[in-house]
């Protein structure tokens, strides 16, 4: 599941990069005129690797595969597999309200994913206290869909406004998860 998932993950940052055509004058200034293009490929960019990231440090604590985790893994993909379709929506149309507000909706899908395979891993884990402690009240997952949630709704106001939450949630989560880290090593000692 893991090296399914780093291929798919590859393919999406692959995708967004493709979405970039040659400028057409040979200056500073034919750069300049990507530059939503470029801004939206950059908050995708560290999004995808995020949850690459993240992703790698949970799968560590699958302890048998089965079709209900593949299954919560596969609609994780699939919103992660939107990002391209929304950045370049976003870029091409200079953070216009609703391209913006989209953006958010799917990251706010990917982020409810995230948790449920989040979940389902835990539960394989009911009768290890140590690793369900470890991931604790866990205040990021909490957090995260209530700032993507503002994130939406105030992309009608200003897409700014709505470009800090997603900034705001990206700086919180930049870090892996040092829960699972730490839940790994306590279970080894």
């Amino acid at each position: 599941m893991e090296a399914f998932s780093d291929g798919v993950l590859a393919i999406i940052i692959t995708i967004m990069v493709l979405e970039f055509k040659v400028p057409e004058g040979h200056d500073w200034h034919a750069l300049t005129e990507l530059g939503p293009k470029i801004l939206s490929y950059i908050f995708s960019f560290v999004y995808v690797g995020i949850y690459w990231n993240n992703h790698h440090h949970l799968l560590h604590m699958v302890r048998e595969m089965n079709g209900r985790l593949m299954w919560l893994n596969l609609l994780l993909l699939f919103w992660l597999s939107l990002i391209p379709f929304t950045t370049a929506w976003m870029g091409e149309s200079h953070f216009a309200a609703t391209p913006t507000a989209l953006y958010g909706i799917i990251l706010l899908l990917a982020a409810f994913s995230y948790w449920l395979l989040q979940r389902g891993i835990i539960r394989q884990h009911s009768s290890d206290s140590t690793i369900a402690q470890g991931f604790g009240k866990d205040l990021k997952g909490k957090l995260s869909p209530l700032l993507y949630l503002t994130a939406v709704l105030t992309a009608y106001v200003s897409p700014w406004i709505s470009g800090f939450f997603f900034v705001l949630v990206a700086v919180i989560w930049f870090v892996p998860d040092k829960r699972i880290e730490q839940a790994l090593h306590n279970k080894e000692h």
